[in-house]
């Protein structure tokens, strides 16, 4: 007695409507209840790839129908990703290429979904080429560059940070040192003017310039750019030089007296020239082209809002005047701090014999044009020499001791815990 099952009722895979196709060579005799038990052995197969079910819920109950759909999918975005729709025909809604000698289901309309375009590319049209999102197969692009990567260990690493410590160490005191012993008024002595709380470092304000106008353009010169403003035109005419940083140039007038056994004070002797950088004198700073008189040079301009004298009466010597004025430029050129000195004037050294300032008392005349009140802000003046270095400035020293005691510290610390914990295999133990 046979027992005839009832076929499997799946809601992806429906029961045909019609009986299956009999082969011609089938004997004839085959009676309708053998026909009959066709769907419930087939629903027992393992259907093709191409039917497999597209569902997650299927990953329990049906392994192997999870895993067949799995490789469908994976295959169809090989075919995307590799090109394989160039020259063969497309699928419905511009899928899959459909299989040779067999026409397109209509199924594969009803279960197409954006999310095959984002996880295979976008699809390919008929006649076309395949579109990818796969990077070039170059070594930068797949990241195939040589490269070398160090392996820090406790070998390599304590060895670096003794080093560092036992080089800045020293450097920073020598520094420090050097900085200090500037005292002694000896050899050429430079005067400088400070001021704090101005803050040339300002975006706007560093920018408020006309480099062009500055080096001698006559056609900059008539018209100035237009980041000088507000300071770029005055009674319809242009400024020279415009800007910000020229309109704000430090106009005190500073002068040193040597007060003797007399009541008559003797003044010193302050240079006006060579105060400024060579580059800056003689490159980024130039009077416009013409003839002799300077005042016709800058003729069609008129002054800053600020000054009291046009730019072409900053000095009775032509070689330090307009443009090339030398105080004009050590102002032009715009300190990092709010808190800077710019050089003044220098005082020479005459003989070996007698030293630059003798001892004595000395007077200091100071002419007030620079108000520094309205932004909170102070002047002093600075009397000093230079070294190898520079001028009087600690902060370079104390840098390099810093970091080089930092580093010497740290040396010790790893070392402490590399003796400690080398021989312990799990190095988890370790707490900081």
């Amino acid at each position: 007695m046979i027992r005839v099952r009832r076929p499997f009722r799946s809601r992806f895979y429906p029961l045909p409507l019609s009986p299956p196709h009999v082969p011609p060579s089938s004997p004839s005799s085959l009676s309708p209840s053998l026909w009959r038990l066709q769907p419930t052995f087939a629903s027992r197969q393992r259907p093709l790839t191409e039917e497999c079910p597209a569902s997650s819920a299927l990953q329990r109950r049906w392994p192997w129908r999870w895993r067949c759909w799995r490789r469908r999918r994976r295959r169809q975005r090989q075919r995307r990703s590799s090109g394989s729709c160039q020259g063969q025909p497309a699928g419905p809604l511009g899928g899959p290429p459909a299989s040779r000698g067999a026409a397109p289901r209509g199924s594969m309309a009803m279960n197409y979904n954006a999310k095959d375009e984002v996880d295979g590319g976008p699809p390919c049209a008929p006649g076309g080429t395949a579109k990818t999102r796969r990077p070039d197969n170059t070594a930068f692009k797949q990241q195939r560059l040589p490269a070398w990567q160090p392996i820090l260990t406790a070998g390599t690493v304590l060895p670096i940070f003794f080093i560092i410590g036992l080089i800045f160490i020293p450097i920073g005191i020598g520094i420090f040192v050097t900085s200090n012993n500037i005292r002694e008024i000896e050899g050429n002595v430079f005067m400088y003017y400070g001021l704090s709380n101005f803050y040339q470092n300002h975006r706007r304000y560093v920018k408020s310039r006309d480099d062009s106008q500055l080096n001698g353009d006559s056609s900059a010169l008539l018209n100035p750019s237009k980041e000088c403003e507000p300071y770029r035109r005055n009674e319809d005419k242009p400024i020279a030089p415009c800007g910000a940083i020229a309109n704000s140039m430090f106009n005190d007038t500073l002068e040193l007296f040597l007060i003797g056994n007399d009541s008559y004070p003797i003044p010193i002797a302050l240079k006006k020239k060579g105060i400024a950088w060579w580059t800056d004198k003689n490159v980024k700073f130039r009077n416009p082209p013409g003839g002799d008189n300077l005042e016709e040079r800058f003729k069609g301009t008129t002054k800053p809002v600020n000054w009291r004298k046009p730019v072409y009466m900053l000095d009775s010597d032509p070689d330090n005047n307009g443009f090339i004025n030398e105080d004009f430029i050590v102002w032009m050129r715009t300190a990092a701090l709010p808190t800077f000195r710019k050089l003044y004037r220098l005082i020479e050294r005459k003989s070996d014999l007698h030293p630059t300032l003798p001892a004595g008392r000395y007077s200091l005349n100071v002419t007030y044009n620079y108000p520094v009140h309205y932004f909170d802000g102070r002047k002093r003046m600075i009397l000093s020499t230079i070294s190898w270095m520079g001028g009087k400035n600690p902060f370079l020293g104390i840098a390099y001791i810093a970091v080089g005691s930092i580093s010497f510290l740290l040396g010790v610390v790893l070392l402490v815990i590399n003796h400690k914990y080398r021989n312990s295999s799990n190095t988890a133990d370790i707490t900081i």
